[in-house]
């Protein structure tokens, strides 16, 4: 009813919720000084450098601790710290529960017997035995059997930068999976997955990084040949689907045939895993040809919205590596709280265990900064993603809403990275704590299912399995409700709540429109993202055929699939969030502007032409009635 401009894009730029800007940034200082307080306490040192079963710090002199024998040593020269016993591990509360000593070197070979660490010592000074207990002493005392490492003692080498020595052989590594995966009941299958993992290393990264290859290639020809990517993209799959089936069924039968002829467990693995693989590829198949017949006439519809998001990405270039830097800030950030994490698992005063030996633990209210520190991990990410979603939003809000394309900044990324970071980090912070609110019941929730894993009863589990699937649920549509609050933001600088509610009321007054974009739009990238999985598998499978006598290939193959998917995802996710920025754009053009003076649209043309025959194509088939409009009535 009024006249009065509602929203002004770009034209107005004023701060939003800085109150939640400053208790993030509180909260931040928090994390500092937990960092700070674990350093101040000596746990730096101590985790570097390493500390005995005694609690000497390997590498220096030491301060008698009261009630201890062996504490207080002067360590200067042996700076390793060495188990006794390095495979036996206690997963309830992740310690290694064998004597820890420093020694000054680590064996750089495998000992048999006690004579071979005896001379093992006096060849290399270094005693691998209990410090009461001297070389001469290995062979003849018999507190040798409880004081000196477990026979054979394996080939070692120090973990850069934290000094401990480490088994070179896999085989230990084998025993820590084989007891977190508890559903292995025949260990010797474990071992020979993780030993054709380490066989298959060179094809595994040779297969990540032709993953993220084809990634990219596709990110550009979507900027290209957006028009027929749709057609492609179906084409392709169909294509691929049907080959890699074909591939699979044909490598069962053959391999069947030699199977005969070698008759090894190796070959038998590989036979029962290309069989699985061969009927989960059918079956699959089968699903994407119904789904794809399905949705058969709204592939139309879609063309045209890539079109135009292949223009944000021509004028964009850079938004193809965006993923890139929020995941390098994120290996930062992870790197950090895994530092400062290791940190406080060394942080607090010395108290002896029930078996004599020292133990760091912390006491009173600072043993919950753990709690804190978890929070911080959840917070945190989410910011930094959020961080993302705001720069891609404002990226391509400047493109939209800038009439003359010529006039657009030099790099519109960087323009929005500076609003981002003068204006609307606050609205970032309020927005990635309400996911964390989410997020944080969730994962206690996830906890305690595990924990009560075969001792609740069948109501407890079914609760507990239906709460985490709600909240599953709303943290995933508060994502979406977040990236859209994040779009207004950068439209027309309102605060978070007022930015996700007005796109909140747009988007319920398009909800066919909603619906067949992100179905039709989100399938063709899902198609993306299987294409690339498939390319990356095909090309797995045809290398690691040729290892099929002496390697069992079905978790390198996982392995590569799965990382193909993430790299696919991470990729394609930036598309899509483009193709939600771009519509949500044109709601709220078509809602408060009508084409009169003082009023015009900023749409692209063939943004408007596509929903316009998206309406007429839809009114059409409402008046047609029968199956197909009963079909149209879930958009």
């Amino acid at each position: 009813k009024s006249s009065k401009r509602e929203w002004k894009p770009l034209e107005d730029h004023s701060c939003t919720d800085v109150p939640w800007l400053l208790l993030f940034i509180l909260f931040c200082i928090g994390m500092g000084f937990i960092c700070g307080f674990s350093i101040a306490t000596g746990a730096a040192a101590r985790l570097l450098s390493g500390y005995d079963s005694y609690g000497n710090i390997c590498g220096q002199k030491n301060v008698k601790v009261e009630g201890i024998v062996n504490s207080g040593l002067d360590l200067t020269q042996k700076k390793y710290v060495f188990f006794l016993d390095p495979c036996n591990v206690d997963l309830v509360h992740q310690r290694i529960k064998s004597l820890a000593l420093c020694v000054s070197a680590c064996p750089t070979k495998e000992l048999k017997t006690l004579a071979d660490v005896q001379k093992f010592a006096e060849t290399n000074g270094s005693n691998l035995c209990s410090y009461e207990l001297q070389p001469s002493e290995y062979t003849t005392d018999p507190r040798a059997a409880k004081l000196c490492p477990k026979h054979p003692v394996p080939e070692s080498a120090p973990i850069p930068f934290f000094h401990r020595c480490a088994p070179v052989n896999i085989s230990c590594y084998a025993k820590f999976a084989e007891a977190l995966i508890t559903f292995v009941s025949d260990s010797s299958v474990l071992h020979r997955l993780i030993s054709g993992v380490m066989t298959s290393k060179e094809i595994i990264m040779g297969l990540c990084l032709l993953s993220l290859v084809l990634s990219m290639i596709l990110m550009v020809i979507i900027r290209y040949i957006s028009r027929v990517l749709v057609w492609i993209l179906t084409i392709l799959v169909i294509l691929g689907s049907l080959g890699g089936t074909g591939v699979l069924w044909w490598l069962y039968a053959k391999q069947r045939v030699s199977a005969h002829a070698v008759e090894t467990q190796i070959a038998k693995d590989n036979l029962q895993a290309l069989l699985i693989y061969a009927i989960s590829a059918t079956v699959f198949t089968v699903i994407l040809f119904l789904i794809m017949l399905i949705m058969r006439k709204r592939v139309a519809l879609t063309i045209a919205l890539f079109h135009v998001a292949g223009k944000v990405f021509i004028h964009l270039p850079l938004l193809v590596f965006q993923p890139f830097w929020t995941f390098f800030v994120l290996i930062l950030f992870w790197t950090y709280w895994i530092t400062v994490l290791l940190f406080l698992g060394t942080t607090g005063n010395p108290v002896p265990n029930e078996e004599g030996f020292i133990e760091f633990r912390m006491v009173g209210p600072l043993k919950y900064m753990w709690w804190y520190h978890v929070v911080g991990l959840i917070w945190i990410s989410e910011f930094i993603l959020a961080c993302q979603q705001m720069t891609v939003a404002g990226a391509v809000v400047t493109y939209y809403f800038t009439r003359e394309k010529r006039n657009l900044p030099f790099t519109p990324i960087l323009a929005s990275v500076n609003r981002l970071i003068c204006y609307h980090l606050g609205t970032v912070a309020k927005g990635s704590f309400i996911i964390t609110l989410v997020k944080i019941p969730r994962m206690i929730l996830m906890y305690i299912h595990t924990q009560l894993k075969g001792k609740e009863n069948a109501c407890a589990r079914c609760m507990l399995k239906a709460c985490i699937c709600c909240l599953w649920c709303l943290e995933k549509c508060l994502t979406y409700l977040n990236q859209n609050a994040y779009t207004a933001t950068a439209i027309n600088s309102t605060n978070f709540c007022t930015s996700a509610k007005v796109p909140f009321i747009i988007l319920v007054e398009n909800a066919l429109r909603v619906a067949a974009i992100n179905t039709v739009g989100d399938f063709m990238l899902f198609l993306g993202k299987v294409l690339i999985v498939c390319s990356t598998g095909l090309a797995g499978i045809m290398l690691l055929n040729y290892q099929r006598d002496y390697t069992i290939w079905v978790l390198p193959l996982i392995i590569v699939c799965l990382f193909a998917f993430l790299v696919a995802h991470c990729f394609l996710s930036i598309y899509e969030m483009v193709v939600d920025v771009l519509f949500l754009c044109f709601a709220i053009d078509t809602k408060y502007n009508d084409g009169s003076p003082g009023r015009e649209f900023y749409m692209d043309k063939v943004l408007m032409e596509f929903v316009e025959n998206s309406r007429k194509s839809m009114k059409e088939a409402g008046r047609g009635g029968g199956a197909e409009s009963r079909e149209l009535k879930p958009m």
